[in-house]
């Protein structure tokens, strides 16, 4: 290993540290709610599924999260009886029962969610000057510029 290779090795880390650091720094709004729902982690892939969707069946839902009825069936029941989803009877065939997540969450969703997303983002561009706001765009657009180049899978032979 040559010292070309040490010195990028290390400005590889260096980075990878920075941006591993500035994502959890910018999700930590979203994972701070996350943990105050206390949800297992199915419970949290069934409410992803179901706030992006306008309702799904057991069998639907059972699908899409790769786990057995009854296990979903669990899983919705628990979250029903905390008020985070309420099954519904399909207008259209009675005997299909949707799954739907509560007026509650939707309205967290739409009202609350988009400024946990944000706001840690937003909060630290209203502090930059003008000059700060350019390095920064221009330097997030040249990475991204650059790894587009290189190409969007990684080389294993390298």
């Amino acid at each position: 290993m040559n010292a070309d290779t040490k010195s990028m090795d290390a400005v590889v880390m260096a980075l990878d540290r920075d941006l591993r650091w500035i994502r959890r720094r910018l999700h930590q709004g979203v994972d701070d709610a996350v943990s105050l729902g206390r949800l297992t982690g199915p419970q949290k892939s069934a409410m992803h599924v179901l706030v992006a969707s306008e309702g799904l069946s057991l069998k639907c839902l059972s699908q899409e999260l790769g786990l057995s009825h009854s296990t979903v069936s669990g899983i919705v029941d628990r979250l029903e009886a905390r008020g985070m989803v309420q099954r519904q009877t399909d207008d259209t065939d009675r005997r299909v029962t949707k799954i739907l997540v509560s007026q509650e969450v939707r309205a967290y969703m739409k009202d609350v969610w988009p400024e946990l997303e944000t706001s840690p983002l937003l909060r630290a561009l209203r502090v930059a000057s003008a000059v700060e706001l350019d390095q920064i765009t221009e330097g997030i657009r040249g990475l991204r510029g650059l790894l587009e180049r290189a190409g969007a899978a990684p080389n294993l032979t390298d």
